[in-house]
């Protein structure tokens, strides 16, 4: 069975939703056969690319809020990623362009060394004081990964290194109707939208591999929309 995953490092419940399906997957019987594929999906695409922003003052502008009422949202999404075991910094943090990271988990995807380098980079910018913004802390990571630093570096320097993977699993996001992010794919045939509880991907993967029909999970807010948007938990 394969499972696609699309996602962004910009993305929240991303971060969160990737812990709870790797839980959800240890409790399935047969998840040593299943192939976990990691697509690309960009929150802001039109951000320009270098120039960032604290993220507590985005939140504040995205959703007319003040820093301090911005600072309980980020509290309120830090207690859910706490609650599956992940670091979470609500202070610090910045916000920017993830074209380049995208393309350079291509790479990593090309090496055999994809989820090593997503989940460094999604560490690095919801857990460390390291920006995934910066080309240097992106190589870094790259490098540990597992990546060659002379083949990482060129393609950061060449914008249209794997430029066009990235823009391929954007468009197949948008034919399979997604329209939000974390976005589950099963064998093309079933969708699972959002950070879904562990295990409801668990009786997914059960379902999926007895070729059953998925029962729709309920809607979930833990999830970012296509202009950027994170739900957040309410207290």
């Amino acid at each position: 069975m394969r499972v696609e995953i699309w996602s962004d490092i910009a993305c929240p419940w991303c971060y969160i939703g990737k812990a709870r399906f790797a839980k959800g997957l240890a409790a399935f019987a047969h998840r040593d056969e299943v192939e976990v594929v990691f697509r690309s999906f960009e929150l802001d695409p039109n951000s320009a690319k270098g120039v960032t922003a604290p993220v507590l003052e985005m939140l504040a502008r995205k959703y007319g809020r003040t820093l301090d009422e911005a600072r309980g949202m980020e509290e309120h999404v830090a207690a859910a990623a706490r609650s599956e075991g992940l670091d979470y910094r609500t202070e610090g943090r910045d916000h920017g362009n993830t074209f380049d990271i995208h393309r350079l988990l291509h790479l990593a995807a090309a090496r055999g060394r994809q989820e090593e380098l997503l989940d460094l980079a999604f560490r690095a910018n919801f857990a460390e004081e390291r920006s995934v913004f910066d080309a240097e802390v992106l190589l870094a990571l790259a490098v540990e990964a597992g990546l060659d630093e002379a083949e990482a570096r060129a393609v950061l320097a060449d914008d249209s290194a794997y430029a066009e993977q990235v823009r391929a699993d954007e468009r197949e996001a948008a034919e399979l109707g997604a329209n939000a992010v974390p976005f589950f794919v099963l064998d093309r045939r079933y969708g699972i939208s959002g950070g879904q509880p562990a295990e409801v991907f668990t009786r997914a993967l059960e379902q999926a591999w007895a070729g059953r029909e998925i029962e729709e999970p309920k809607p979930t807010a833990d999830a970012c929309d296509p202009d950027g948007a994170c739900a957040v938990p309410q207290a």
